[in-house]
């Protein structure tokens, strides 16, 4: 197939996007529409849950904190800092207090009136509350409560110190404000039926596969979002996203990784290739609960068995690095190596040893390029030991859901390729694997005590070479567990018209609310 894809035209474009396995869409007429007040921008998921508590994938955070007003937001640019919205000023009076106070304008859509302290005591607060189940309680691990001064102040309280509180914490969804009133009513979690907006963004219309529109906030009394109209397109596989883009469709998207070579030699007209250092980690998650996995002895061979380099290689054509952990370069706990090497014949050792010879496992995949490729190489490598390794391909709403606890696969769910997000601190890396994470998103099932301490340690240590040490220990007992391979941290890869100014954290991840007309 040629690279060229001047020539698409929109139906071509459709056709493609059917032919690469992309959610069922129908794009709007045009991209950035004539005077600037429209801006499209491709997503790799659909929305599924808007409740800043429970929220599922990257793509809704950035909606959320559109449409509810967060206290901060991290700021956009090469460095990692944050920027007020629903705040009017908030500072930490010591380790354990920070204080707020909330713009005085800041009202709920559908009657629920004027935002105040009081929502924001509800809103930290039930994300907190063990009760709740939230997966995000961590975020809000060290809070003892939220003291409401006056209508529009307050007092945040922490049990002890907690190093992440500006990076992962406060400007993530944690620190979206939900009405108290509009959330007693419901009763229930919000899912994609927002209740009780605030942002500087509404969601005006979501069309499932195929499109949502955030529209300005004419209430909205402080700096407006960049555009009128934000419509948010659902691609999963990044390569048909590029085509879209070539074709017109688009105005910003997230490119493959394994494309940035090609887009950076030869950009399209009217456009700006990025390339951004990422933060997220890759990896080749195993159950240790499934039946057939269950002797460490297994899941050693699996992490001996598999090419690293050669993975990675092959799904981002030599574009992006071999990682050695969940924590990526520039961050406590950035590891050099695992301790684990290739070694075929020693995996085809351990699996004698363990009666395994001729062993049946299925690999889950999210339905993209890079993800297919990379795990043709892992099931090559697999059958090189004796290992017979079925591929099966997800959509992103099916994929989501595999290794939950209230859904009726997670103890079916063998080998699993994932690709976390992350903050730019390493607890953010960390808290997924604890032991209450288990069935959440701890999808390997991996329940280590020690590894446990070692996460509620590094939240309250200050001393950067002390949580060095922490995390690389950490990451050292995923590694004895046998349940994970870690492949890569990516690096980010995005394309946009130069009529526009994307609003991008420093590792390219999208803030919905700063994209600007050029």
């Amino acid at each position: 197939m040629t690279n060229d894809f001047s020539h698409l035209s929109r139906r071509s474009f459709l056709a493609a996007a059917g032919a690469f396995g992309a959610a069922s869409m129908a794009l709007p007429r045009m991209a950035l529409s004539a005077d600037g007040k429209i801006l499209t921008v491709r997503s790799y998921s659909d929305l599924q849950v808007l409740d800043p508590a429970y929220r599922l994938s990257l793509p809704e955070d950035d909606i959320i904190r559109s449409i509810f007003a967060p206290l901060v937001i991290p700021q956009a640019g090469d460095t990692w800092g944050w920027k007020a919205i629903a705040a009017d000023s908030i500072e930490q009076l010591d380790d354990l207090t920070v204080a707020f106070k909330l713009r005085d304008n800041i009202g709920f859509t559908d009657g629920y009136g004027q935002m105040t302290a009081e929502d924001v005591k509800f809103s930290i607060e039930r994300m907190a509350d063990p009760a709740n189940e939230s997966p995000y309680a961590g975020d809000w691990a060290a809070l003892k409560e939220v003291e409401v001064k006056d209508k529009l102040s307050g007092l945040i309280h922490l049990k002890s110190k907690f190093v992440p509180l500006w990076t992962t914490t406060l400007p993530t969804p944690a620190s979206c404000i939900l009405s108290k009133k509009a959330m007693e009513e419901l009763g229930d979690k919000i899912t994609t039926k927002p209740v009780a907006q605030s942002g500087q963004y509404l969601l005006a219309d979501w069309q499932p596969k195929q499109k949502t529109v955030l529209k300005r906030n004419p209430d909205w009394a402080h700096e407006p979002g960049g555009f009128e109209e934000i419509h948010i397109i659902p691609i999963e596989d990044p390569a048909t996203a590029e085509r879209g883009f070539e074709a017109g469709d688009l105005d910003y998207t997230w490119t493959s990784v394994s494309s940035l070579p090609r887009l950076k030699e030869n950009p399209p007209a009217n456009s700006v290739v990025l390339e951004k250092p990422s933060l997220a980690y890759v990896w080749l998650g195993i159950n240790q609960d499934n039946e057939a996995l269950k002797d460490v002895r297994i899941r050693r061979a699996i992490q001996h068995a598999i090419d690293r380099p050669t993975v990675v290689d092959a799904a981002y054509f030599g574009a992006a690095g071999v990682g050695n952990g969940i924590i990526a370069p520039g961050l406590p706990g950035s590891r050099d190596a695992v301790t684990y090497d290739y070694d075929p014949a020693k995996a085809r050792a351990l699996l004698e040893e363990a009666g395994a010879t001729g062993l049946n496992v299925t690999l889950d995949i999210l339905n993209q390029t890079e993800r297919l490729t990379a795990a043709q190489v892992i099931q090559a490598n697999l059958a090189e030991v004796g290992i017979n390794c079925e591929i099966k391909q997800n959509d992103s709403g099916t994929f989501w859901t595999l290794g939950s606890k209230d859904g009726d696969y997670f103890m079916d769910l063998q080998l699993v390729l994932s690709r976390f997000s992350m903050q730019p601190d390493p607890s953010w890396a960390t808290v997924w694997f604890t032991p209450e994470q288990v069935g959440v998103w701890n999808w390997e099932r991996f329940d280590n005590a020690e590894y446990k301490a070692l996460h509620d340690e590094g939240l309250a240590e200050s001393d950067e070479a002390k949580r060095d040490e922490i995390y690389k220990k950490m990451q050292g007992l995923m590694d004895e567990s046998g349940c994970y391979v870690f492949l890569t941290h990516e690096v980010v890869g995005a394309i946009h018209r130069d009529t526009i100014q994307p609003g991008l954290k420093p590792n390219g991840e999208s803030l919905y609310s700063e994209f600007k007309p050029a």
